[in-house]
């Protein structure tokens, strides 16, 4: 994981990485973000375009690619590690597409993490209400 920012009672948004990480968040928050890490991961991988047609140096650059166009998978963590609320933001945290913030079991984390969810959007500079982000509102 990779740290992005500070939220307000001793929490923070980490970044995952890997998709170990994205299985394990899944398991731990009882929900599939690790599925939509795997589509996303692999839509930016088959986007690649290789510099050279010399097949051992295809890859060069791939990951960078991959990690660059596909969107941010986060973690909000308390002090001890336990995830609190999984966000999937626009690449970059920016630009175009839509967002997802879920907490355990697809739960609405806004009552909550409404907080950490602001400190998150400040960070980007984006605008992560309930209305767009949360995605099983009713």
């Amino acid at each position: 994981m990779e740290y992005v920012c500070d939220a307000p009672h001793n929490r923070t948004w980490f970044r995952l990485m890997t998709e170990g990480e994205a299985i394990s968040e899944s398991l731990e928050m009882k929900h599939a973000v690790e599925k939509h890490y795997r589509r996303e991961r692999d839509r930016a991988a088959e986007a690649f375009q290789p510099r050279t047609s010399v097949f051992i140096e295809q890859d060069i650059g791939k990951e960078d690619h991959i990690r660059r166009s596909m969107p941010m998978f986060l973690t909000l963590r308390d002090e001890d590690g336990k995830a609190l609320v999984t966000a999937m933001l626009p690449q970059k945290g920016r630009g175009q597409g839509g967002c997802i913030i879920v907490g355990p079991g697809n739960a609405d984390p806004y009552p909550e993490h409404a907080d950490a969810i602001r400190a998150l959007a400040e960070h980007f500079g984006l605008t992560l209400d309930r209305s767009s982000c949360y995605p099983y509102r009713r």
